[in-house]
């Protein structure tokens, strides 16, 4: 097991700056995900640390030691993959014992490991099988229990679930992460579903067009966004965002077509009057009397998905569309009214130029 330190790592190819100066340590033992959309850098971050693609500035060391001029073999990691990478013309047994043997380790000392592995991972009974004869998730494993035979001071998983139907995901996620439970070794993990991010990581790194936009504990980073862009990006449906002004004292938000929106006894004083954008999540948007509303939703449609039901509809003068989740099943017909209403605690005021998050804490 080994810390993994990036050090205002920067990345470009050609003239083109993809990856701007991220820091984060990793500690020992940690499991970390690195998340964003498609073309954000996660997997370039990923493949930096594994010494796959060149650092154009900064350092990454592992376990105390800088390792920017070190081959990938040399740099004590096992990495996952999406595609498995595993030999087809090979067996369970031998792809897993294939790295083991080609260091030259004795057949006493392969064996215990590869049995060993086997047993973590429920693979004793397919050692003789071919990568052919398995389902994608006892292929994910085998491609795990190879990773884990070499013993590395870090694991690294590059998108390893994205192939697998829904189901199996979430099979695969709790093994995963019973696997880390028991092993303890620093984990590095890139994916772009949020819900393996949020129930994997220890700690979020959220990436935003080559940067690190928020790094923090998946409760932190879903309750706190610092931008606008990691309180859209974390949460399923995503956060409703309204334009709106701070009041005159403070005390307050105000946005089209509600009342205004009291915010935490701390208030903004120190935005009062400026314009704001304010988030809230479909899910802290509750159902209330008329008297008690502080907005109304006009419903344009309602998905019932048993659990839940989920409103999509417009609101306030300007047509805000917004989004709530409603608990148990709600028949609505289009052009229904719903007076909500909102607790203070739930408001998140971002700064509409920047995007940055202000008020609780973090102005």
């Amino acid at each position: 097991m080994a810390e993994v330190e990036l050090r205002d790592v920067y990345k470009s190819f050609g003239k083109t700056e993809v990856i701007h100066g991220i820091s984060c340590g990793i500690h020992d033992g940690e499991f970390v995900v690195i998340l964003g959309p498609s073309g954000c850098g996660k997997s370039t971050v990923l493949r930096m640390i594994a010494g796959l693609e060149v650092i154009t500035k900064g350092t990454i060391a592992i376990d105390g030691q800088v390792v920017n001029e070190l081959e990938p073999a040399d740099r004590d990691i096992a990495m996952v993959f999406q595609n498995y990478a595993l030999y087809p013309h090979m067996t369970v047994y031998k792809n897993m014992a294939y790295g083991l043997k080609i260091r030259r380790m004795p057949k006493t000392e392969i064996e215990k490991r590869v049995l060993n592995a086997a047993k973590i991972l429920e693979l004793t009974g397919f050692l003789d099988r071919k990568p052919r004869q398995l389902s994608g998730g006892q292929r994910q494993r085998v491609a795990m229990g190879r990773c884990i035979v070499r013993e590395p001071k870090v694991f690294l998983f590059d998108e390893p679930l994205s192939n697998l139907d829904a189901k199996l995901r979430v099979q695969m996620r709790l093994e995963i992460r019973k696997l880390h439970e028991d092993l303890k070794i620093t984990s590095v993990f890139v994916t772009h579903d949020q819900v393996e991010a949020m129930t994997l990581g220890d700690r979020l790194i959220v990436m935003d067009n080559g940067y690190a936009a928020q790094i923090g504990s998946p409760l932190e980073v879903y309750e706190r966004p610092a931008t606008t862009f990691v309180a859209g990006f974390i949460g399923s449906p995503s956060m409703n965002f309204l334009n709106g002004r701070v009041s005159a004292g403070g005390e307050s938000v105000e946005v089209s077509g509600a009342k205004p929106l009291p915010l935490p006894k701390e208030g903004l004083p120190n935005h009062a009057g400026k314009e704001a954008v304010l988030g809230i999540r479909p899910e802290h948007l509750e159902l209330t009397e008329e008297r008690s509303g502080l907005m109304h939703l006009s419903v344009d449609h309602a998905e019932i998905l048993g659990a839940d039901t989920l409103v999509y509809g417009h609101s306030g003068t300007d047509k805000s569309l917004l989004t709530v989740r409603l608990p148990g099943t709600h028949h609505l017909e289009k052009n229904t009214v719903l007076p909500l209403t909102v607790s203070s605690k739930n408001l998140h005021i971002f700064d509409r130029e920047s995007g940055n998050r202000i008020g609780n804490g973090l102005e």
